[in-house]
């Protein structure tokens, strides 16, 4: 069956043309670009042949075989534009009409200097379309093969052949403005309104109708450069989390309005939310969304970053229906924000759903979640996650234990509870492999090592952690930091406990950081070490140490074997330190008999 080709498509696209949905032919694809994979086409309407450059969200339709080299497409959205001096059609959206066709016609390179400014054949609807000269070609495949393709196929008179028409084929008339105007000053036309999907950096003049979504603060600059338009450049991924390979540089010829009239169908906010049980999994520092419900906030304190600036931190905890919780670090402003309103909600026992747009990954002794600059935080959203998970949480969630994957991660296995006893440790040999081994054990604190309990740290933020460097008095009675090379006024103090836990099978020793050292002793480090040191009120130090003696804790433990000089030995680290609560042992004791129970 003969197959038609749009006439003159290709000068009527070099002219101008962006509305005729021409039906064009694939005469050759070539992949270039080393870092970033684009297709050139050779595309042809059967007398004329112009290069082309196809938008690389069609690179799965070359990749899949859906266009190849034969290939009869229709094209829906394109432009041309000139690119080092050549023009070139950017194909931006399309159909594949046959996949796979010999070449139609004879044609030969388009040239500008031999163009004549022509329309392509207008579609008529009924009869024979005109003829033109080399432009058919039999097609050996049945009718149903095309049976999902957007085309208009009807009969000729007094014959059977079948010709295949663009699902919409308008004669082209040239923009309004063009119209009787003599030479053409350059930008005098609109530019074109386009999908964000479609942008790409060869296009001329374009124009994109969007919400706006975020806008960060001012920042101004001087240089060099002359004025320019609005233009695309790769993204810079290290700053950069959305999903668009291309960023916006507007300059001073670019042009922002305001759209008077609201248009519903752009979305106001568009979320990727990723399940807690999934962040376990995410590399540091990736980008995410995440829902949850606020279950605990701590009040925000001070930080003293590395440019002696001093900002304020709050950590709040989120737990969803995966039966994890996630620690939520919020940074400056947030936390006099957000931080201040989502404290008071959860004191009055409201607990409220949390949407976080843009969180940054960190894996620091476990996963975890902090904001950064482009950072959202929506308190209580109106959308089917938050609703899904609201309803969750009021019936029967809200008593549902979680277990928390920061500060406590045990890779290389299951999530759940490893169970052991403290024998278990040395019989079985944990912490002597390459990896190390976590499990959880349920042991009495017998004893703690009071006299070097803390040490002094570096308060300075690298990033978005703190130093916590060892640092020592200098000369001038200041603090001095090797790491960050830089003194200050006041240290900030970190637990490094020496603690002796005991079970019904033996005993050992552990080491506690800061915050499980809080989680075991209830008081900070700097509280304890200015009470014994600065007040000097040994009676209360005393009795804040025996308070959490013979007291029973569930406590996740990290065992690798390190080696300190010519020794090697096992260090036990507790990464989550919980008191029992009795209800849930017991609850974990029930489901553990059946497999004990003699077969």
């Amino acid at each position: 069956m003969p197959v038609n080709l749009t006439a003159n498509a290709i000068s009527a696209i070099n002219g101008g043309d962006v509305n005729s949905k021409p039906l064009v032919q694939v005469l050759d694809i070539k992949l270039i670009g080393s870092t970033q994979e684009r297709y050139r086409l050779l595309l042809s309407d059967s007398v004329a042949t112009q290069h082309a450059m196809l938008a690389t969200q069609l690179n799965d339709r070359v990749k899949t075989g859906g266009v190849r080299k034969g290939s009869v497409i229709q094209l829906i959205d394109y432009i041309c534009s000139t690119v080092q001096n050549r023009k070139i059609i950017v194909v931006l959206n399309m159909e594949t009409i046959i996949p796979d066709c010999d070449v139609i016609g004879n044609p030969k390179l388009f040239s500008e200097a031999d163009s004549v400014p022509q329309k392509p054949a207008p579609y008529m609807p009924s009869g024979r379309p005109p003829s033109i000269k080399n432009n058919n070609v039999g097609v050996q495949t049945s009718a149903t093969s095309f049976s999902h393709v957007k085309a208009s196929g009807f009969q000729n008179q007094g014959s059977n052949t079948q010709s295949f028409r663009p699902t919409v084929q308008p004669p082209y008339q040239p923009p309004p403005n063009y119209k009787n105007h003599g030479a053409i000053m350059r930008n005098e036309a609109p530019a074109r309104i386009i999908p964000i999907a479609a942008l790409n950096p060869y296009q001329g003049r374009w124009a994109i109708k969007a919400r706006v979504t975020a806008k960060g603060d001012l920042r101004r600059y001087n240089n060099a450069r002359g004025d320019g338009k609005g233009s695309l450049k790769p993204a810079q991924k290290n700053f950069n989390h959305l999903k668009n390979e291309w960023e916006i540089f507007l300059e001073t010829a670019s042009s922002v309005d305001l759209c008077p009239d609201e248009d519903a169908s752009i979305p106001r906010q568009q979320f990727s939310f990723r399940p807690i049980s999934e962040i376990q999994n995410t590399e540091s520092n990736s980008i995410l969304d995440v829902i949850g419900v606020v279950v605990t906030v701590n009040p925000s304190v001070p930080i003293l970053r590395k440019n002696g600036m001093e900002t304020q931190r709050r950590i709040l905890n989120l737990k969803d229906q995966s039966g994890l919780s996630v620690e939520l670090t919020l940074w400056g402003e947030f936390c006099n924000r957000e931080g201040q309103q989502l404290q008071e909600m959860v004191e009055t026992g409201n607990f409220p759903i949390l949407a976080i747009k843009a969180g940054k990954v960190n894996d620091f002794t476990g996963k975890s979640v902090s904001t950064i600059s482009a950072t959202q935080l929506f308190i209580n959203p109106d959308c089917s996650e938050a609703n899904s998970l609201r309803d969750w949480f009021e019936h029967g969630g809200k008593d549902i234990a979680s277990h928390s994957i920061s500060r406590e991660v045990m890779p290389g296995g299951s999530k759940n509870e490893t169970r052991k006893t403290l024998a278990q440790i040395k019989d079985e040999g944990l912490g002597r492999s390459d990896k190390p081994d976590w499990i959880t054990v349920k042991a009495t604190i017998s004893f703690i090592k009071t006299d070097n309990f803390c040490y002094t740290a570096c308060p300075l933020m690298i990033g978005d952690r703190q130093c916590n460097k060892k640092v020592t008095k200098s000369g001038n009675s200041r603090w001095l930091c090797d790491r960050c090379n830089q003194e200050f006024e006041e240290c900030d103090y970190r637990y490094l406990l020496q603690v002796q836990v005991q079970d019904h099978t033996g005993l050992t020793w552990v080491t506690a950081f800061q915050e499980t050292g809080e989680e075991i002793l209830g008081c900070s480090a700097k509280d304890l070490y200015l009470l014994k040191y600065e007040a000097e009120n040994d009676v209360k130090f005393t009795e804040t140490i025996r308070n959490c003696l013979f007291t029973e804790f569930l406590l996740r433990l990290k065992i690798k074997e390190e080696i300190y000089g010519d020794e090697q030995r096992v260090k036990i680290t507790v990464v989550k330190a919980e008191k029992v609560n009795y209800s849930e042992e017991s609850r974990f004791l029930f489901e553990m008999i059946p497999k004990f129970q003699l077969c």
